[in-house]
């Protein structure tokens, strides 16, 4: 009986620790090789050089990744959700893009995580698992293109691919600190990716080299190499930076300061956008609901783009969804409840008015600049993510280049907050090949400028923090002068914590210690002011007296002796080593 009794107690001891683990395990966040950005890893070889006297493949010596969307023959693509792999075979075809970075000499690695059915803008993926932004691992990576963005910025390959609809590059490319280019709709061919919303829909691509970012975009657009044409006018829209939560000037001297210096100051001009297009696009008087909002005409062209958006999206994939009932996510389902005021008259003008629009600002050789996204990427899991203002708002970014069609390209600008942020130049539809050139051109700059910012930050915060911290020590000062001895220290501690480096403020607090009869504290305090400067003699002092005081007299005359050798007419020090050696000769 005892001996099943305890063989009981074995199985649930054994119990209770195995739940234990699996609670803890539950718990942990696990690492993920590759920040969880590969659903499938692959090989696509590109093949053998031709020989001599032809010149090597163009994108010899890169390796690249896709996004979810694209077929590859013999693999199932799984748009980002597993109900999608169950019910669809492998493709019998690799995507004409995938096949066409192959021939030119780069070799494909992996399938990345896609958000499901590329339908949202923050990166998250219930099936999949949202990969980690390599940037900042607490903040959401952005999509769709999730998984290509975090394979570039942790520098896995060399470029990616995405699927842009309503922002699936431009997005991650700006959460996860990488350049992201989204070409003129429909310049690049499509063949063999899985549609989102065909007249949004765009392939884009991420890299953290501008020259391969236009290598890359060489070959999908099939350009030959010429001389690079240089921006005639570069557009600030300062009413767009005013709708971001990074400080705008911040966004704008970066670039104002890079443009200034390569191609001088007359390049520069400044625009209201939210007027211009106001001007321009009477359809969009049309959707704005009548209301007299500050950004009306950019909130109706962000409704005109959601409207296509879920309007296509639905009659691509509406039949599939009715048919196998799969569990979508919310973000989906909610997003495509029918919307009775826009029709898609009304939204395929605004899409027409504003290609002619930006075109007839920017002409052949201008460049508008706007803030990619609204700021920081949110954290994950943030109610912000399912906010209408937050959607809205970076629709309202995003809308420009996905209705007019023009092409735009995602600039890492350092970090706000440690997170990155970035701005965007956009060029005319077709300008594809200048703005490629004018990024190659600018970004080197623009680095230069970002080191040069960051520099005067770091120096303008610690001019703050000692400025901060001196004021905390006379304040300590004068609490010590009024007797006044915790308030004294905790002054102290207040400058210390603003300027570790400072001697002083150590040795002033071990005064105040002293007072208090903290002999030890005192005495840790002067050592910490001693190695700072071997030179302070208040510290030497006032650690001979604490050191005495906790009965340590040998240590105590070293320390008073020492104070006298660096100041040999101390009357303090002297008294202090006589008194010592009467007592203890």
């Amino acid at each position: 009986m005892a001996s099943s009794t305890a063989a009981n107690l074995w199985v649930l001891l054994g119990l209770g620790i195995a739940g234990v683990l699996l609670a803890a395990k539950r718990l942990r966040r696990p690492a993920r090789p590759d920040n969880g950005a590969f659903i499938a890893r692959l090989e696509l070889l590109p093949p053998p050089q031709p020989p001599p006297p032809q010149a090597r493949h163009p994108l010899t010596g890169l390796c690249f990744a896709i996004a979810d969307a694209f077929h590859v023959s013999g693999y199932i693509t799984s748009f980002g959700s597993l109900e999608w792999a169950k019910t669809h075979d492998a493709a019998t075809q690799t995507s004409l893009v995938v096949s066409s970075l192959v021939d030119g000499g780069a070799m494909c690695v992996g399938k990345t995580v896609i958000d499901e059915m590329a339908f949202s803008i923050h990166g998250e993926n219930k099936h999949f698992g949202t990969p980690t932004n390599p940037a900042a691992p607490d903040r959401v990576p952005g999509g769709c293109s999730s998984g290509s963005a975090v394979a570039v910025a942790a520098g896995i390959v060399d470029f990616s691919l995405g699927i842009d609809t309503i922002g699936g590059v431009r997005v991650p490319g700006s959460y996860c600190g990488v350049l992201a280019f989204r070409p003129s709709h429909a310049v690049v061919p499509n063949n063999g990716v899985i549609p989102v919303a065909p007249s949004l829909d765009a392939i884009g691509w991420f890299a953290r080299d501008p020259s391969v970012l236009r290598r890359v975009g060489h070959l999908l657009l099939r350009l030959p190499y010429a001389d690079i044409r240089q921006p005639r006018h570069f557009y600030i829209a300062d009413d767009c930076f005013e709708m971001s939560k990074v400080h705008a000037r911040r966004l704008t001297q970066l670039v104002t300061k890079s443009v200034e210096k390569l191609f001088g100051r007359q390049v520069l001009g400044h625009v209201n956008l939210e007027n211009y297009l106001a001007s321009r696009i009477p359809s969009l008087r049309n959707n704005s609901n009548g209301r007299g909002d500050k950004f009306s005409s950019l909130l109706a062209l962000s409704r005109a783009m959601q409207f296509l958006h879920k309007y296509e999206f639905k009659d691509q994939h509406m039949e599939w969804i009715n048919s196998v009932k799969p569990a979508v996510d919310a973000c989906i389902v909610g997003n495509l409840s029918d919307d009775g005021e826009l029709t898609i008259n009304n939204s395929q003008d605004a899409r027409k008015e504003v290609r002619a629009a930006l075109g007839a600002l920017l002409k052949d050789d201008g460049i508008l600049v706007i803030p990619t996204v609204l700021g920081c990427p949110p954290k994950l899991n943030a109610r912000e993510l399912s906010s209408e203002d937050y959607n809205v708002q970076t629709s309202c970014l995003t809308s420009l280049a996905s209705m007019s069609g023009c092409c735009q390209v995602t600039v890492p600008l350092g970090t706000h907050d440690k997170c990155p942020v970035s701005v965007s130049l956009i060029a005319r539809h077709g300008g594809d090949r200048f703005l490629l050139d004018t990024i190659q051109t600018i970004y080197a700059t623009i680095e230069e400028q970002v080191d040069v910012l960051a520099k005067s930050n770091v120096s303008s915060k610690q001019a703050m923090s000692e400025e901060a911290a001196e004021a905390a020590k006379e304040k300590g000062n004068i609490a010590f002068k009024e007797k006044q001895w915790q308030k004294a220290i905790n002054f102290y501690t207040e400058a210390i914590k603003l300027n570790n480096k400072v001697a002083t403020y150590y040795s002033n607090r071990a005064a105040a210690f002293l007072e208090l009869a903290s002999y030890r504290q005192a005495e840790a305090d002067c050592t910490s002011a001693i190695d700072i400067d071997p030179k302070i003699v208040k510290a030497y002092l006032r650690r001979g007296t604490a050191r005495e005081m906790l009965g340590y007299y040998k240590e105590a005359v070293d320390d008073f002796s020492h104070a006298l050798v660096l100041e040999p007419m101390n009357k303090t020090a002297g008294v202090a080593i006589n008194r010592l050696k009467k007592l203890f000769p």
